[in-house]
């Protein structure tokens, strides 16, 4: 049995919201099991937003799942935070996960804009089906990934889906390097400071180049 928070409705996980309910209705549609229902939204979360890290705002109010669903673009936060409210909003039990990445999918631009090859606070779900605990990062969408050479992450409902350790050719690439812990909401502040801390040189919207980053982009 789970905390009842994992199911609650919060200020950015508002699961509640009429936009999240149907959106979470409509994906499940007639599934009838928790895990085809928990599939269903993750691979929804993962196509329907294209992943653009230059989407980022710093205005609070964009990073809640009511708002972000009124969107086609989003960058991993935000994926991680639709996916938990869509969860809750038809009954499985979710919060937000967090953890310090290395070799995340970046152009050159981007990381020439962090200043770093460290993404921090990546999110992620927990989510409880069928009595175990399943993390899943719905962040890529398929066409991104087939950019960037690596497998397109999918949920069993039984495996965790993260992010990927290896590209198509066996070769290293993704790293988690500190784990940021578990949250039934998201923790804007946190997230906020350590943003700063760590990109000394600014964020994507923020940089003073505004030029298209091609990578990104279709």
């Amino acid at each position: 049995m789970h905390d009842p928070s994992w199911l609650a409705p919060t200020t950015f996980v508002d699961s509640d919201h009429p936009r999240v309910i149907a959106f979470a209705r409509e994906v499940c549609g007639e599934a009838e099991t928790t895990k085809e229902r928990a599939t269903r939204l993750f691979r929804a979360v993962r196509e329907r937003f294209r992943y653009d890290p230059y989407s980022f705002s710093p205005d609070p109010s964009a990073l809640k799942a009511s708002s972000i669903l009124a969107h086609d673009r989003a960058w991993c936060v935000p994926k991680a935070v639709v996916l938990c409210a869509a969860a809750r909003a038809v009954g499985i039990p979710a919060r937000l996960g967090f953890a310090d990445v290395r070799n995340h999918l970046a152009s050159e631009k981007l990381l020439r804009v962090l200043g770093t090859d460290l993404f921090v606070f990546h999110g992620y779900v927990e989510l409880a089906i069928d009595g175990a605990n399943v993390l899943a990062t719905p962040a890529f969408n398929s066409a991104l990934c087939e950019r960037f050479g690596v497998p397109v992450l999918e949920l069993d409902g039984e495996h965790d889906a993260m992010l990927q350790a290896f590209d198509a050719e066996g070769r290293r690439h993704m790293e988690y390097v500190r784990d940021r812990g578990r949250f039934t909401d998201l923790p804007f502040d946190a997230i906020m400071a350590a943003f700063r801390e760590h990109y000394t040189r600014g964020i994507p919207r923020q940089a003073e180049d505004s030029a298209p980053d091609e990578v990104f982009q279709g």
